[in-house]
């Protein structure tokens, strides 16, 4: 038999951004919580402060979510004012002040106002990413700095080879529709190209590693958090997850792990190709 149809999920959605995916933060730390099992490590939030060499000036971290960054930086750089903005007011309570909700788009802040943009996994979200990023740069300081991330097509592979075989079983076909990946809309693949076209210098930097566990639970729950967007996946979610779990521990009982390929980035953009590094030593 052949493949189900399936439409394509519209991970850009207002009503479901708001409502359900990012009312607080549950399904967002559930998918972040994976990665406690993934080699190497990396302190995303660290490397942002890395390549931040900044002392003072305002950073605003677009699609802050649960404030993971936003926390990490205001306790480091004490001299920084960091803004975090995002779509979902629901998902802000918990982020100290001072936040904004606010779309990507249409960023509340006057021109030139910031010395730095963040934009988290978040890109993927935005219904007109190009705008998004024009939006950014609106705001930058002469010399300011973007910093995006986000993953590759290929990233977490093993997760569609899984999601595909047990969607493929309960709907009684070959091979079921792939799980829903949110970065496609913005890949590392073609992200750093489409960044040139709105900044003067992009480098990205790789990140790569392998997940490992030893049970299903880490795995299901990150499935699981993509229930918001299950309706217009084709399958039906609860019967997917289950057979993922079955199949997930049959694999575990046979290999004695299951090991999952990750490859992300983060790109750093600059508005110009070269900066002016006295301003970063104030």
């Amino acid at each position: 038999m052949c493949g189900a149809a399936v439409s394509e999920p519209d991970t850009t959605d207002t009503t479901i951004l708001t409502g359900s995916a990012y009312r607080d933060d549950r399904h967002l730390a559930a998918r972040q919580s994976l990665y406690r099992w993934q080699q190497p490590t990396y302190d995303l939030p660290g490397l942002v402060l890395e390549h931040l060499p900044i002392r003072t000036g305002t950073v605003l971290d677009v699609g802050c979510g649960n404030g993971t960054y936003v926390t990490r930086l205001r306790s480091q750089r004490p001299g920084l004012t960091v803004v975090g903005l995002d779509i979902s007011p629901g998902i802000l309570a918990t982020v100290s002040a001072p936040v904004v909700a606010a779309d990507a788009a249409r960023l509340p802040v006057g021109d030139h106002s910031a010395t730095a943009v963040l934009a988290m996994h978040t890109l993927y979200h935005v219904d007109n990413i190009d705008a998004a990023v024009a939006e950014a740069v609106r705001v930058l300081e002469p010399g300011g700095i973007f910093i995006a991330s986000t993953n590759a097509r290929e990233d977490k592979a093993e997760l569609d080879d899984l999601w595909a075989r047990a969607a493929g079983e309960v709907l009684g076909v070959d091979r079921g529709p792939r799980r829903i990946s949110l970065s496609t809309r913005f890949a590392l693949n073609d992200a750093p190209q489409r960044l040139r076209s709105h900044f003067a210098a992009v480098e990205t930097v790789e990140l790569p590693g392998t997940i490992t566990v030893h049970e299903p639970e880490p795995v299901i729950a990150h499935l699981a958090s993509y229930r918001s967007w299950a309706e217009n996946i084709g399958v039906p979610f609860d019967a997917t997850l289950t057979r993922a779990r079955d199949l997930l521990q049959h694999m575990i009982d046979r290999d004695g792990r299951f090991q999952i390929t990750c490859r992300g980035g983060i790109l750093l953009c600059h508005t110009t190709r070269h900066d002016d590094k006295a301003r970063y030593d104030r």
